[in-house]
């Protein structure tokens, strides 16, 4: 078992699978920073700061009105936080928008590289070189007429 296993992990696509999904976490960190601290202040300028996060109702318990989400659970409230999943959803959307996007760029850069791989001449074909008869003929031929060589 231990060998099949040793076999199944040196394989390939395992480890192209393992490179992907640690540039994938190094790449979702640079995609999350660029939606909390670049994106969302932008965002927050157009639509005045809006944030969802604490919106919620109270399903039991007591919470003091105009409390945070964090105090009402801080109380042991059993609340419904539609806010925080509203955010997250936004923040899905934002992040899927601008992983489009670089897919998109990535695809456009690689279209005209394929595409200027098409339009460059080809090379000339190297001529093929004389067969053995074409050669015997010739040394014939020089010979049959005198000449030397």
């Amino acid at each position: 078992m231990i060998k099949e296993f040793r076999d199944f992990i040196a394989r390939g696509n395992v480890m192209d699978m393992a490179v992907g999904i640690i540039i994938g976490a190094a790449f979702t960190a640079i995609v999350s920073s660029l939606v909390a601290d670049l994106i969302n202040p932008i965002i927050g300028l157009f639509t005045g700061g809006l944030d969802f996060t604490n919106n919620y109702f109270v399903l039991s318990g007591e919470v003091a009105a105009g409390a945070s989400l964090e105090a009402a659970r801080e109380a042991g409230a059993a609340v419904f936080a539609y806010g925080s999943f509203l955010m997250a959803v936004i923040n899905f959307l934002i992040i899927a928008w601008v992983v489009f996007m670089l897919v998109k760029s990535v695809n456009k850069v690689k279209d005209a590289a394929m595409r200027e791989q098409e339009a460059a001449p080809e090379a000339p074909a190297e001529p093929t070189p004389p067969s053995q008869e074409q050669l015997l003929a010739e040394i014939r031929d020089l010979l049959a007429s005198g000449a030397r060589p």
